[in-house]
């Protein structure tokens, strides 16, 4: 009687399904299609107007009139997909990329082949949505922000895929292993996971896999080895910089296809190996800023190498590529190698002197190493037989480590060994025979004397296999009796869903009852109809299935449109504020008061309401402001939900942030009876900060400027994540301008100085606010406090006085964080950015990118790095000439080099670099360049309007700091010894140096109206130059036959030696004398306007002609050097975008 009801349920139960699927079935794919033009808005350019769908543009059909492709692609279209396009079976082409599609995506059916969805603005997908879908080639979904999801494991199912690209899409957590010849994915070509959040390490089935390009860089705690890459021998390409991987770079003997791998930016050890340099494709090489040891790698001839040799970025035994390290060096690395190069050694050992350089667990004694001591560095791996080598030892320890090896019998050859300490390993084997009185400890190795070491975990695994079978056998008794409860039980709880669902779908539906999108990805109503009746879109929508369906209350408050939008009258938003009361409002923005609400679903919001009495005109500009960064979706900017306008109201909706604004936090956290924030909370607040405005600047589709960044307008949500908020003051920058004048806004104590003078604004305005935000979290102090004296009022100036002396800067940290070493090395750090972002010159200042760069570390790896002055400067001075020109052949073939400015300050004390683009003249104030440095002679004087002084032999620059110079014949130095300072006296115009531009024997004299050159030696003018506008143009430079031109210049503030020349030119002209080129202006020069866009003439009948051309700014474009023989014009070098950048920018002495 049982198995007839179980019988009697079951054929209820399919009979429901069949009736479910002939009401699907009713439908057609040309429906899912019509239902798509409603969800995506359809512009009128598509001419999606035909009955037959499969006549649309875009769209493809078989014969059968199925749906096979959705091309969408590009058309900047808006809207969210339709979850009914599950329905199509036979598409196999959904390509919709590069729109601001928004809302959830919805899953596909399982004919899809291809799938290309990138620079979306979806907010979140089904964490299965790959299930099933066997017959998927082609996945392409970067640049899409999803909240933070792990890479499905539901991508097993992809057995079709060859490539799969999902770069910066909020993955997290670890790379599931799902590759290789024998797994999912045997045919997989492409591998894109950049720019995620990953962790761990990187799979090992990558071993076995086909894949021929593997872009994981960018996700920062990507760690463990790179070993898998040894038998990726399809590899192509390979990125993995800026991550935490470690150990060494495997044999690359086998991988004849790649031409292209970068692994900058890691913490990488060991010797480079010699198959990498001479793999047969290699192009492109990017080794810079881990911790390699060993000799610097030499590649061949047309290999792009990014590899600084400088102390610092490697650990090179030598700066000179190709050339072998000292025979010890050599054997303490091969001793380590069985080790993996661990990263303890690699951090301390540089250089070619063991001894000299004092390298971690090594003692020597008379120049030569006598004592090798690794003792509990938490060493794995093989005892090496390189120790041997080692032939001045005396004593080696390796004791308490984790060591699993046999002892090499190669080490009882050393001659001078007297006691060997390999306790507390995990030795094995026979002890090999040490020559007598050579001490051995041995204890701690159980498996010492034994074959091969023991195996712990067999006989347990075989209980526990016994204990299993013993609970499987109970548990089929179990599952037996109760199986058939649970089958009806199961076919239950499918059939009430299952009635339901079939009567869902074949009742009649209502008119407007459309769907819409997720809450979070509500699109702003374009109308406005200025009455009292004209309603905010927003979402009230529950989840239902995996979709989001309309609740429809039976009041007019709400209303559905044919859009498919539900729509908020002005009277629900009163509602929701108890008609915006005293006690809801939770603070005050640019141009009005906010007020906390809560809809009927429960939906907390935001709503600012706009002050009345504004001007009219103000308020609807600063309202549409706000409205304009409706399009931005990042997690560190406050979602906007909505906004209504209805007569004089002007009403936003906001997501709400439930711990409110950073400000009551940092300054009113005891009346509020909150806890003080602790320091990384701080560092945390900041990094989000900086992203969010990043975003604004420079990654959002069009450039904004916040313009009243500030603690207030900072709001924490209860993970105290920050978002900015208030974009009531923000500007568009126009498209191709640097700066644009406004009107002035924002909020004293936080305008930069430059755009509180004269209104210009760039996005360095806000970068100076958020320097004063770091101000503000360092020190628990307001930008301007009314309680202090006035020489203290303005945060800014104490703060950057305070910074001068760090016994007086610790008294400033605010007195409730907990301050230990590694806390005052990361806020000393954040205090010397801060000065940095509130530098006066508004150039300066580092770019938001560069402050994230700077921030980020401090959280992530928190233990930030001194670079050292030759790192700063980018120069190794013991580097010959034809060294130098080697590395600039090198850098010039090398299309992956970085140019942008390092957001990283310097040193406190060293002058800073500047960018050809930071060139910019201005009155009273000079520029120098190394070049110039050079011609400063002690013996005599270059500039005609310098005079010397009896002064201290120092020189401020522009930020205060000292910059002192060495003349040590033609090599640079960064240091200047003078028995005499030069006095600057005060100039009334714009000089920007050329001192670059000639040989090192000769000097150059400036004059008010031109300039002239002259031999050292025989003090004959062979050069003469004219001023053209503000700048020096040499127009004639006449060298004789026996000269060797060095022609020098600077290339990202490296010295590059650009070629050695002979020339032979014609006779010389009768020489000019100094008084040629002086003027009766000279003494009392005129201001000079700031110079115009152009260039200087050239002049055919010179030997060299070199020329500068600036903007209209006064920035320099790019300058030229040209040979001119014989009345033919050749071109000498080509356009260096970056040759002109001055060291120092002397303002005063």
């Amino acid at each position: 009687m049982q198995k007839g009801a179980g019988g009697l349920i079951i054929i209820i139960a399919l009979l429901t399904v069949v009736g479910v699927g002939r009401c699907q079935s009713s439908g057609s794919d040309a429906d899912v299609i019509r239902i798509l033009k409603s969800s995506i808005n359809a512009p009128m350019s598509f001419q999606w107007t035909d009955p037959d769908v499969c006549k649309w543009r875009r769209i493809q059909c078989d014969s059968a009139k199925r749906v096979t492709a959705i091309q969408i692609g590009n058309q900047n279209l808006q809207g969210t997909l339709p979850k009914e396009l599950e329905k199509l079976s036979a598409l196999q082409n959904l390509e919709c990329q590069g729109n601001s599609l928004t809302g959830s995506f919805p899953y596909l059916p399982k004919s899809v082949q291809k799938l290309i969805i990138h620079d979306n603005k979806f907010n979140s997908i089904p964490n299965d949505i790959f299930k099933g879908l066997g017959s998927l080639q082609e996945v392409n979904m970067d640049d899409i922000p999803f909240p933070p999801w792990q890479i499905p494991q539901s991508l097993a199912d992809c057995v079709a895929l060859r490539t799969f690209t999902a770069q910066r899409v909020g993955f997290v957590g670890t790379i599931p292993d799902l590759f290789g010849k024998n797994g999912h994915f045997p045919g997989l070509i492409f591998l894109g996971l950049s720019g995620n959040s990953l962790e761990g390490p990187l799979p090992p089935s990558l071993a076995t896999s086909s894949i021929e390009t593997v872009l994981v860089n960018g996700n920062s705690r990507l760690n463990g080895t790179i070993s898998v890459l040894k038998t990726m021998t399809s590899l192509k390409q390979f990125w993995a910089h800026g991550n935490a991987f470690t150990g060494p770079i495997p044999d690359m003997s086998n991988h004849n296809h790649l031409y292209d791998i970068n692994l900058r930016d890691n913490q990488l050890t060991g010797v480079i190996p010699l198959s990498l340099t001479t793999l047969p494709s290699l192009k492109v090489v990017n080794l810079t800023n881990n911790l390699f040891q060993g000799s610097p790698p030499k590649f061949k001839d047309g290999v792009g190498v990014d590899n600084y040799l400088d102390k610092g970025r490697n650990q090179y035994c030598t700066p000179i590529p190709g050339e072998p390290c000292s025979s010890v060096v050599n054997a303490l690395l091969s001793a380590i190698e069985p080790l993996g190069y661990p990263l303890i050694f690699a951090k301390t050992w540089w250089g070619n002197d063991p001894c000299g350089n004092k390298w971690l667990g090594i003692i020597c004694s008379g120049g030569n190493i006598s004592v090798v001591n690794f003792q509990g560095m938490g060493l794995s791996g093989a005892i090496s037989p390189s120790f041997a080598t080692l032939t001045s030892v005396t004593k080696l320890v390796l004791s308490n480590n984790n060591l699993t090896s046999k002892i090499p019998t190669e080490l009882t050859t050393m001659p001078h060994l007297q006691e060997l300490d390999v306790s507390n390993n995990n030795l094995y084997g026979n002890v090999p025979k040490f020559r007598d009185g050579v001490v051995l400890k041995l204890d701690g190795n159980p498996d010492i004397g034994k074959d091969r070491p023991s195996s712990s975990s067999s006989s347990d695994s075989e209980d526990d296999e016994n204990n299993n079978n013993n609970d499987n056998n109970n548990n089929k008794n179990n599952t037996t009796n109760y199986v058939i409860v649970g089958v009806l039980l199961g076919i239950f709880i499918l059939l009430v869903p299952g009635i339901l669902i079939y009567m869902f779908l074949c009742r009649k539906k209502p008119k407007h009852a459309r769907k819409f999108q997720h809450p979070t990805a509500i699109v702003i109503h374009p109308n406005h109809s200025g009455d009292r009746n004209a309603m905010l879109k927003i979402a009230s929508a529950g989840v239902h299935g995996g979709g989001a369906e309309v609740f429809s209350p039976s009041n007019n408050a709400y209303q559905v449109e044919s859009s498919g939008n539900l729509l908020i009258s002005i009277d629900v938003l009163k509602a929701v504020t108890n008609n915006f009361a005293e006690e809801n409002v939770l603070g005050k923005g640019g141009f009005g008061t906010v007020y906390k609400g809560k809809l009927h679903d429960g939906t907390r919001i935001a709503v600012k309401r706009m002050q009345s009495g504004i001007v009219a005109e103000k308020g609807v500009d600063e309202f549409m402001a706000e409205t304009a960064v409706v399009t931005i979706r990042h997690r560190n900017l406050v979602n906007l939900m909505g906004y209504c306008l209805d007569e004089n109201e002007r009403l936003l909706v906001y997501e709400y942030m439930p711990q409110g604004t950073l400000s009551r936090h940092l300054f009113h956290w005891e009346n509020e009876g909150l806890k003080p924030l602790e320091w990384k909370t701080r560092l945390i607040i900041a990094l989000d900060v900086a992203r969010g405005v990043e975003y604004l600047h420079g990654l959002a589709q069009q450039t904004f400027i916040h313009r009243d960044l500030k603690p207030s307008n900072i709001l924490l949500g209860d993970d105290m994540r920050a978002k900015v908020a208030d974009f009531g003051l923000v500007r568009l920058a126009p498209q191709g301008k640097a700066s644009f004048q406004t009107r002035l806004a924002g909020t004293f104590g936080y305008l930069a100085p430059e755009y509180a003078a004269t209104g210009r604004l760039t996005t360095k305005v806000d970068v100076y606010s958020f320097g004063v935000i770091l101000m503000e979290l360092i020190t628990g102090r307001k930008a301007l406090d009314e309680s202090r004296p006035e020489e203290n009022f303005h945060l800014v100036s104490w703060f950057r006085r305070m910074l001068l002396d760090k016994d007086s800067f610790r008294t400033i940290i605010d007195s409730t964080i907990e301050a230990d070493e590694e806390t005052l090395s990361s806020i000393n750090t954040v205090a010397e950015l801060a000065g940095h972002c509130c530098a006066r010159e508004p150039h300066q200042r580092p770019d938001m990118s560069h402050v994230v760069n700077v921030l980020s570390p401090l959280i992530e790896v928190w233990k930030p790095t001194e670079p050292d002055v030759d790192e700063i400067y980018g120069i190794n001075f013991n580097m010959t000439l034809p060294e130098a020109l080697q590395r600039w052949k090198q850098f010039e073939g090398n299309s992956t080099l970085d140019f942008s400015s390092n957001s990283s300050p310097p040193h406190s004390g060293i002058a800073p670099l500047y960018r050809s683009s930071d060139g910019r003249p201005s009155n009273s104030t000079w520029y120098f360049d190394f070049g110039c440095f050079n011609h400063m002679s002690p013996l005599r004087h270059l500039f005609s309007s310098l005079s010397t002084t009896t002064n201290t032999p120092s020189v401020n620059t522009a930020n205060g700091s000292l910059l002192h110079a060495t003349h040590k014949d033609f090599i640079f130095q960064s240091t200047l010894n003078l028995p005499d300072t030069y006095y600057i006296p005060k100039l009334n115009f714009n000089l920007i140096s050329v001192g670059q531009l000639v040989d090192l024997s000769f000097d150059v004299t400036f004059f008010i109206s031109g300039c002239c050159v002259q031999d050292r030696l025989t003090g004959q003018i062979i050069g003469i130059g004219r001023k053209v506008e503000s700048l020096m143009n040499i127009v004639k430079l006449n060298l004789e036959l026996a000269y060797v031109v060095f022609l020098v210049m600077t290339l990202n503030t490296s010295i590059i030696v650009v070629g050695i020349l002979s020339l032979n030119p014609p006779a010389l002209p009768p020489s000019p004398s100094p008084d040629d080129f002086r003027s009766d202006a000279d003494p009392a020069p005129t201001v000079i306007p700031s110079p115009t866009t152009r260039s200087s003439k050239e002049v055919v009948d010179s030997i060299w002609v070199y020329k500068i051309k600036t903007h209209s700014n006064g920035s320099i474009d790019h300058y030229k050097a040209r040979s001119v023989a014989q009345g033919c014009m050749q071109e000498y070098g080509i356009n260096y975008e970056e040759t002109f950048a001055p060291v120092a920018r002397l303002t005063s002495v």
